[in-house]
């Protein structure tokens, strides 16, 4: 048998290494994708010895967007505050909320240190508000504010390349005039324009993770088709995964991949958006759906109501 040359052996086993690497980079990829980009699992919240949320639990996984809906007070919004770490320290929280991180690590949001938990905030997870007005600042100029959620992560980024970033923000949203209105103040823009506001806020940092609380509650009808569609748009863009928090069963069924229907702090039923708004499996679950008027509602009977001492 002829003796291969050394260039020849050494070749081989620089395409057999790079082939074994890129092996590893896919199977790494494929269990990225398949793994949850958010996993909570029995999560509580008791304020004052009363449970607020009681053992909840859902996945979202990467470019996914879940609906949380239920009826106000069943516990969305301290969930969606819980994820973030921003209720109060007089609230009592147990179970897990795990983070997967870009290079694929998991961390534990309830036990990360303040300092470690601040970087997630804006910048891997961000957070729309429902009120843009009290989430904005009413005597600072919008440019500004919009900067600020850059600067928090990214302090010594040069003046230029921050304006930059804030003007390309605005666009992104549909601000009109991005040059001239980053100078103005919130009380200077419509309802919808500020929501947009808020939402460059959210996005300006390009996080993986986007927590929506009743993000069109205050607009009207018209105004926030356009910010569903806005959010919609963003989502494809970026590959971002949402959790779109609402009492409106007709906005969740626009945007979610999955819902999951919160009552009395416990989530009573969760799947697929056609499966859950067609075919719902829970009796609360069928008695929201049936108190929400539609155009082929009967006039002449009486809407279903939540009666909280039944289902």
């Amino acid at each position: 048998m002829a003796d291969i040359p050394a260039d020849a052996v050494r070749a081989a086993w620089g395409k057999l290494g790079g082939a074994i690497r890129y092996a590893r980079r896919v199977s790494e990829d494929l269990q990225n994708v398949a793994s949850p980009l958010l996993s909570v699992k029995d999560l509580r919240i008791a304020f004052s010895g009363q449970e607020a949320v009681r053992g909840i639990s859902f996945d979202i996984a990467p470019g996914e967007t879940l609906g949380l809906v239920g009826e106000s007070g069943s516990g969305k919004s301290a969930t969606s505050l819980a994820l973030l770490r921003l209720l109060p320290a007089s609230a009592a929280i147990s179970g897990s909320i795990k983070f997967r991180r870009a290079d694929g690590a998991e961390e534990e949001l309830l036990t990360l240190p303040e300092e470690a938990m601040r970087r997630h905030r804006g910048q891997s997870i961000a957070m729309i508000f429902q009120e843009p007005m009290t989430a904005l600042n009413p005597v600072m100029k919008v440019g500004r504010q919009i900067a600020e959620a850059l600067l928090a992560h990214a302090p010594r980024t040069p003046r230029a390349q921050v304006r930059e970033r804030v003007l390309a923000a605005m666009r992104e949203v549909a601000l009109p005039d991005p040059e001239r209105r980053m100078e103005d103040y919130p009380h200077q823009f419509s309802g919808g324009q500020r929501q947009r506001i808020v939402i460059a806020m959210a996005l300006i940092c390009k996080p993986r993770l986007l927590i929506a609380d009743e993000p069109t509650t205050a607009l009207d009808v018209t105004v926030q088709a356009q910010i569903l569609e806005l959010l919609k748009t963003l989502k494809r863009e970026h590959n971002l995964s949402m959790l779109f928090i609402s009492h409106d069963l007709a906005v969740v069924a626009q945007v979610a991949d999955r819902v999951a229907v919160m009552r009395h702090g416990e989530i009573v039923e969760q799947g697929g958006v056609s499966q859950v708004l067609t075919r719902p499996q829970h009796d609360y679950t069928r008695n929201l759906l049936a108190s929400a008027p539609t155009m082929h509602t009967a006039r002449d009977l009486p809407l279903a109501t939540m009666v909280r001492s039944g289902v």
